[in-house]
């Protein structure tokens, strides 16, 4: 796998998706590299994602009052754990992605960094099934 396909996979390029592009199974080794990566770069990782609420091909949902929470939590998430929230959106509206969010906001920021890698490789294996 390319380093430009891996970069579509994970909505981004970065060091992490360079990493992986060395590998012969990178989308098998994907967690394990992730959770070995330092923290910059997993920060680095995670932004390359569209936050929840943006224009996304995997996300649906427009009602208004569900955008300006989702808004609102992303800002409060952000400052709190100093990286973007990322979830594996799997079908679900953006008002169904809410509760996820405000019940994720409760975690240890250890948990949530490792959490949210998790739900980084876990669209990046959906999309990889999906092409």
């Amino acid at each position: 796998m390319t380093v430009d396909d891996l970069a579509a996979l994970f909505s981004g390029r970065s060091r992490f998706v360079d990493k992986l592009a060395q590998e012969d199974d990178p989308l098998g080794r994907a967690r394990e590299i992730a959770h070995a990566l330092t923290e910059d770069e997993k920060v680095e990782a995670l932004a390359t994602h569209p936050r929840i609420g943006e224009r996304s091909p995997e996300q649906h949902g427009d009602d208004p009052a569900v955008l300006v929470e989702l808004a609102t939590l992303n800002q409060v998430y952000e400052e709190k754990f100093g990286f973007r929230f990322v979830v594996f959106v799997n079908g679900r509206s953006r008002a169904e992605i809410l509760p996820v969010l405000r019940e994720r906001l409760a975690h240890a920021r250890a948990d949530e960094l490792d959490t949210a890698l998790d739900e980084l490789v876990a669209i990046a294996e959906d999309r990889w099934r999906k092409s």
